[in-house]
């Protein structure tokens, strides 16, 4: 009897333990399995095994820190977005309350948001919270896609104005329902507006109706340059940006978890983030067609007749898009950049990260600069589905677009075919051919129509997850050890992605190595040698290091002159960066002082650190008197530059001729 008391004992734990069981694959089932195939085509599972030809990489080599090293002339520069002169508290009662919808994409929503903070603070208006919107259609989209939260942290924005201008998450009862009736006034800002437009427009509207909304489409709903006077809204910009704006918990969790934990930076190895700038819309606005092939360039152009109906571009839709990329105007393509890195000394196991929510022409453009280098990776390479998934939320499932049901017509037919008339019958009618197999597919509709098709409510989804996928590359962007830019403009050419990434590299580490190609320069240095460009000689790879150590420094007077005027954030200097005293200056030969002091005047920072900055040492290395007269040793980049190196000679073994050390003395700053 007692045998029998146990094993029904047993029997019953393991029933329960199997329920249990069931339970939990029905759960992981509804909230995994789903999320994840229906975005399978944009999160593949972490794949990424790190190849390296060295297992020690030291970091004390001038190879290493040609590669890798600061900017010297850069070090003193340091963020300082604190008030400098009398700047007071918001006052408690302000003239209103100001209720801002942006739309737009990732850098569009991260420009205009500091601009909205300036304009409330300039206003004496009280700010609600922004309301984004990644797309003005509804149909099918979560209400959370157009929370603030979904992307920025709510609680931490708050906290950080808090002694800058009065915030609110909400508008009070009566004016949101006045809102909902569409009866406070809307004004529909355009790009840069002026604080004219603000002061004297907008002002008096707010003072009469305690409220007004403002729609920003555009990103920067402020001129980038202010007056003079208004220096301090200038810091307010970068306050907000830079300290402010920080990401939800857990995109910053998930950002964190892909650069550190046993991922990106698991091979103790630095890394370059390169973000190609080659979105549809930049490449039709820029005339960009040709730069591609078939079907990609009849993309383009569709798009781009798209842009002129609706007067976004004014110039002709056939141009010499050959032309336009010697002039500068078109994007680096990722196997120039591929070329650049090379040339310039990078070997073929250094880790890439590419950036970006779209990249156009997919994986087959990128196949050259994987051919160049192993440890070619982006989010999806360094992620699960799964990990994505938990930071969309909960969303409602769709019926896949692929398979619709059947017309009810066709239902008729087929049953009225059943009950008719006395057998043998003929065979039922085919079933019609369906008129959008014709069009199907992501290219069909070019031939179709001249507008632009209807979104699906995937891809309205889609370009919301693109707002978490854009937020994870900044925040690796900004971290990495080396960044490169393909290309500097969206598509309405203002300031892009790469532009904020930048201008946010600049403030927050100023002598971080941060390429900025002039790409008219780099297509004429690549047209010197189209024909031999993967057996390149001495001179051209001493011209390309040149110009890209000439790049660290000379690209930001361009910036200051193309960048700036658009977006205040793409080059925050000087007005929210400070000097900070060296003693060791004085040791360092005249020329090399003398060229730090002409790079400060160019770039116009003029203001020094507080003391408590002063009164740290800059780390150096020891031998920085001699650094720059050192001759490096270039083995691993001579010759055949694309092939391994050591794939000819042994360690300690005689090297080829093609692969003998080249003389390549200049560090930055040396030419």
């Amino acid at each position: 009897m007692k045998f029998k008391s146990k094993m029904k004992w047993v029997g019953l734990v393991g029933l329960i333990l199997s329920v249990l069981s069931l339970l939990v694959h029905i759960l992981l089932a509804r909230f995994t399995e789903v999320g994840i195939s229906e975005f399978q085509s944009s999160i593949t599972i972490f794949s990424w095994r790190p190849i390296f030809e060295h297992a020690d990489f030291p970091k004390t080599s001038p190879l290493y820190r040609r590669l890798w090293g600061p900017v010297r002339r850069l070090e003193s520069l340091h963020p300082d977005a604190s008030p400098r002169g009398y700047y007071a508290d918001p006052s408690s009662r302000t003239n209103g309350f100001i209720f801002v919808r942006i739309q737009g994409g990732f850098h569009e929503i991260r420009n205009a948001i500091p601009d909205v903070v300036v304009i409330s603070r300039l206003l004496n208006a009280t700010l609600v919270i922004p309301e984004i919107q990644s797309t003005t259609s509804s149909k099918g989209i979560s209400s959370q896609f157009k929370s603030f939260a979904y992307l920025f942290n709510e609680e931490q924005f708050m906290a950080a104005l808090a002694k800058e201008i009065n915030i609110v998450k909400t508008l009070p009862k009566n004016l949101k329902e006045a809102r909902r009736k569409k009866e406070i006034p809307v004004f529909r800002v355009p790009y840069s507006t002026s604080p004219y437009y603000y002061l004297h427009l907008v002002l008096p509207v707010l003072n009469k109706h305690s409220v007004v909304e403002l729609v920003v489409s555009d990103g920067g709903c402020l001129q980038a340059i202010l007056p003079p006077h208004l220096e301090e809204f200038q810091r307010l910009r970068c306050r907000v940006a830079f300290h402010a704006l920080r990401f939800r918990q857990e995109v910053q969790e998930l950002a964190t978890k892909v650069l550190q934990s046993f991922r990106l930076r698991a091979p103790g190895r630095p890394f370059i983030a390169f973000d190609p700038g080659m979105t549809r819309d930049a490449l039709a606005y820029h005339g960009c067609a040709e730069l591609f092939q078939d079907v990609h360039t009849e993309l383009i152009q569709h798009k781009r007749s798209w842009m002129i109906k609706r007067k976004i571009v004014r110039g002709k839709l056939s141009v010499n898009s050959m032309e336009l990329r010697l002039n500068g105007s078109c994007p680096l393509m990722p196997e120039e950049v591929g070329i650049l890195l090379r040339a310039y000394g990078y070997s073929w196991d250094t880790i890439i990260y590419v950036s970006g929510g779209e990249v156009f022409g997919g994986q087959r453009t990128l196949i050259p600069l994987h051919a160049m280098f192993q440890n070619v990776v982006d989010r999806t390479s360094l992620s699960t589905g799964w990990e994505f998934s938990r930071i969309y939320g909960r969303e409602a499932n769709l019926v896949d677009p692929k398979t619709p049901p059947p017309p009810v017509e066709e239902e008729v037919k087929h049953e009225a075919w059943k009950t008719v008339g006395p057998r043998p019958r003929p065979l039922p009618p085919p079933p019609a051919h369906p008129k959008s197999y014709n069009i199907e597919g992501w290219w069909g509709w070019v031939a179709e129509s001249d507008d632009e098709p209807e979104s699906t409510v995937i891809e309205l989804r889609t370009n919301a997850h693109k707002l978490l996928w854009e937020a994870i590359d900044y925040f690796i962007c900004v971290e990495a050890d080396v960044f490169i830019p393909g290309f500097d403009r969206d598509g309405k050419g203002h300031p892009n992605f790469a532009s904020l990434v930048m201008g946010h590299r600049l403030y927050q580490f100023a002598s971080s190595k941060t390429y900025r190609p002039d790409r008219r320069e780099i297509a004429k240095l690549l047209e010197e040698t189209r024909n031999h460009l993967y057996e390149a000689n001495h001179t051209w790879l001493t011209s390309i290091r040149r110009y890209l150590r000439r790049s660290l420094l000379d690209g930001l007077a361009e910036a200051s002159t193309k960048s700036k005027p658009l977006s205040f954030l793409s080059h925050p200097v000087p007005e929210c960066t400070c000097l900070r005293y060296d003693p060791s200056e004085t040791s360092h030969n005249t020329s090399s002082a003398t060229a730090d002091s002409q790079l400060r005047v160019a770039l116009g920072v003029v203001n020094h650190c507080p003391a408590w900055m002063d009164g740290e040492t800059i780390s150096r290395p020891k031998d920085k008197e001699n650094e720059e007269d050192l001759d490096e040793d270039d083995s691993l980049t001579s010759g055949l530059f694309f092939r391994h190196s050591g794939e000819n000679h042994e360690s300690g073994g005689e090297m080829t001729k093609e692969e003998a050390p080249m003389d390549d003395p200049e560090e930055e700053g040396g030419d």
